[in-house]
């Protein structure tokens, strides 16, 4: 009862957790962890090259330079100036006797007075314009070639008659084609004797045909003959009074 009383403590109201002791990695784990680990996944700065201070970014250097003066550039000569150079002296001591008075008296008189340029306004108190840039002017009429036909547009009107005239002639020809032809007297007579058998044929039918008509499909029959031989004694006797006859080609 002693020792029950003795092990018993605040400190051994809560169950311990036993700690199990960590194994340390094996060499091979740590080699294969430093191999695949890359450079980017490592913690702080990269090492990287540091640059030098010497190398420091200078005024217009990032500025487009133009390519080097050949020498074949440097050996042209330079057109001649108009101007005089610096080095240059004018010529002293030169004068002349000319009366430019008189001599611009003489040629104000006998000179030709300046025609005045013609001008327009455009309304009463407007402003004035030169009338020659204005396009109010007819200078089209003129030219070398005002009133003349374009080339292009005689062409065009010559293909188009042309062209006319092979459409005309494709229609003449089509009409030849079909135009009528005329019987020979060989023909006219065999078609004549054609006609002649055949109203002998139909005569003779009508001829068999009972006396006493009491249905209607011989009734019909009869009427077919008539209206046959009819017909046939009309081609026969237009054929016998037209002695030149024309058929049309098909």
């Amino acid at each position: 009862m002693a020792a029950q009383c003795a092990q018993e403590s605040i400190y051994n109201l809560l169950p311990r957790l036993e700690e199990k002791p960590v194994k340390p990695p094996r060499p091979s784990v740590k080699s294969e962890v430093a191999k695949n680990k890359a450079q980017w996944k490592t913690m702080g700065p990269a090492k990287a090259a540091v640059p030098s201070p010497k190398n420091f970014l200078q005024k217009h250097s990032k500025e487009p330079k133009l390519p080097a003066r050949k020498k074949e550039q440097d050996s042209k000569k330079l057109p001649a100036l108009s101007v005089p150079r610096r080095t240059d002296h004018p010529v002293m001591g030169i004068q002349s006797k000319k009366n430019f008075i008189n001599t611009n008296a003489v040629a104000a008189i006998t000179g030709l007075p300046k025609k005045p340029q013609p001008i327009y306004v455009d309304r009463r108190q407007g402003d004035k314009y030169l009338l020659e840039t204005s396009g109010l002017v007819p200078k089209y009429i003129k030219k070398k070639d005002y009133g003349v036909t374009p080339k292009y547009v005689t062409r065009r009107n010559e293909e188009m008659k042309k062209a006319q005239k092979e459409y005309e002639a494709g229609i003449l020809e089509h009409l030849k084609k079909r135009a009528m032809k005329q019987l020979s007297d060989e023909e006219r007579r065999s078609l004549l004797q054609g006609l002649k058998k055949n109203w002998e044929e139909a005569y003779r039918e009508f001829q068999g045909l009972s006396v006493e008509i009491d249905t209607i499909p011989k009734k019909i029959y009869k009427e077919k003959l008539e209206s046959q031989m009819k017909q046939l004694e009309h081609d026969i006797e237009v054929i016998e009074k037209h002695k030149v006859i024309y058929i049309a080609n098909e």
